[in-house]
């Protein structure tokens, strides 16, 4: 399985803060913003990466990442010059996913708690699966509504009249048709290809599998500012309460064996001196039984 986490965009939402630095490089509490999608994926055993952002932004986050070897990691850039929609993503990324299926996260989306994900990974085969989360408010997302056997029966985008509460979270799990599928797409009426419309095609051929996340899982999206406040303030209660880090791509690395922990220990010497440091020298210090 591939690996796709879109960081590009305008970041508008988030302005004048995008002035300075790319939306997805801006703090949640105390880690830039892509590393928990980059988390998200490790976790689930996916370690071939592509990170699509502008061109003025893939250089920091070449500097913040590298190749990604150092975490067991192989992670490729492309350049999105222009935002035209989320499945933009799978054109862009054409000659990387080659012929495997892949999964695509959005780099402004946190998910934190449960099984759902890793099941979802877990039984994949073919086709397509979605994720459904319970919101008060459907009308202001992409909305799927679910059959008893678990698939999809219709798929929205921001409807007036909602015909479930399940909205659509920014990860997707895609067989290879996806590229085929995006390729055939017409824009949408603001000139985007709508990720909708590739849901929508799967939806088409019964292929549409929808994984409902329960109690107690968070999905965050931290693109404006009062959801990056509120995305921090998740990440600061959960970390002092819990003791552990959310979000942490190398002690997830090392949780998937894509390092030992003397790779993990090395990682930790390269740091400053610092919360996080110390976080990961406890992580190394449990892992030989001190």
């Amino acid at each position: 399985m591939k690996g796709i986490i879109l960081a590009g965009g305008a970041g508008s939402r988030l302005y004048p803060l995008t002035r300075v630095a790319s939306k997805q490089l801006q703090p949640v509490y105390d880690k830039p913003m892509v590393y928990y999608p980059l988390t998200t994926l490790i976790e689930n055993g996916v370690r071939e990466l592509c990170l699509i952002s502008t061109p003025q932004d893939i250089p920091r986050f070449q500097q913040l990442l590298g190749d990604g070897r150092r975490m067991g990691l192989e992670i490729d850039y492309r350049e999105q010059a222009k935002p035209e929609g989320i499945a933009q993503a799978f054109l862009i990324a054409e000659s990387f996913i080659g012929k495997d299926p892949v999964t695509l996260i959005l780099g402004d989306n946190l998910f934190s708690g449960g099984d759902t994900i890793q099941k979802a990974f877990d039984e994949f085969t073919t086709g397509a699966a979605i994720f459904g989360y319970h919101v008060h408010d459907p009308e202001r997302y992409g909305i799927v509504e679910i059959g008893l056997d678990g698939k999809a029966i219709s798929i929205e985008e921001k409807p007036k009249k909602p015909k479930s509460d399940y909205a659509v979270p920014g990860l997707y799990i895609y067989d290879n048709q996806v590229v085929g599928i995006t390729k055939a797409l017409q824009p949408s009426p603001r000139g985007e290809l709508e990720i909708t419309d590739v849901n929508q095609a799967y939806l088409t051929q019964g292929q549409l599998k929808v994984y409902k996340f329960g109690r107690g899982f968070a999905w965050l999206d931290a693109g404006t500012s009062s959801s990056l406040s509120d995305s921090s303030a998740y990440v600061r209660t959960i970390e002092q309460r819990q003791g552990i880090k959310i979000g942490c791509p190398e002690e997830a690395a090392f949780k998937r064996r894509f390092i030992d922990v003397h790779q993990l220990e090395e990682l930790v010497r390269e740091m400053p001196r610092c919360e996080y440091s110390e976080y990961l020298s406890g992580v190394v210090q449990e892992a030989r039984g001190k």
